[in-house]
């Protein structure tokens, strides 16, 4: 029971860092003077994909913090493949509830815009946390995970700097795909 609480615990702890450093992740780029390597984990403009970002990194950036305080437990625990539920999670949790709620209103509002952030955030750390409850899954899937993390942190580099020309790479505010000239 006392392993739930704190499994519980840091889960929450990682909800708010997950929020909080994803919302400064908004502005970095910007903050870093445009510094292009900076680009590879902020957003680097106003399209959905590069606001993906902001809930992936500081999944990766909390998963070592989380490891310190869960490290007793977690030789029995699935850490990576939860690490990796809620990296994925979170991105796909934000298109479906961002295209969802846009689709019926027609367009989108920045207060609908943090809402679904922070609720994706929940989700995924809600699906991580139940994860980690769970009996230990085989071996090899907390290998598939890690290559997972590792797939998906390429793509959204890679994307960033090579954007495909599709609408959820399109900056809603210049029209604009990745970082531009202008920065």
């Amino acid at each position: 029971m006392e392993d739930k609480k704190l499994i519980l615990k840091v889960h929450f702890i990682g909800t708010l860092f997950i929020v909080l450093v994803g919302s400064m992740l908004h502005f970095l780029f910007e903050w870093s003077g445009y510094f292009y390597p900076i680009g590879a984990i902020a957003a680097v403009n106003e399209s959905v994909w590069e606001h993906l970002k902001l809930g992936f990194w500081p999944v990766i950036f909390f998963a070592p913090i989380e490891y310190l305080f869960l490290k007793e437990l977690l030789a029995e625990r699935n850490f990576i493949t939860a690490r990796m539920i809620a990296a994925y999670i979170i991105p796909i949790s934000i298109v479906v509830i961002f295209y969802s709620y846009t689709a019926i209103i027609g367009t989108n509002m920045l207060i609908l815009d943090i809402l679904t952030f922070i609720i994706a955030v929940v989700i995924g750390q809600i699906a991580s946390y139940k994860l980690m409850l769970l009996k230990q899954l085989p071996k090899y899937s907390q290998f598939i995970s890690l290559i997972l993390l590792v797939f998906l942190a390429i793509i959204f580099v890679l994307f960033t700097f090579l954007p495909p020309n599709l609408p959820i790479f399109r900056d809603s505010l210049t029209g604009s795909y990745g970082i531009t000239k202008q920065h």
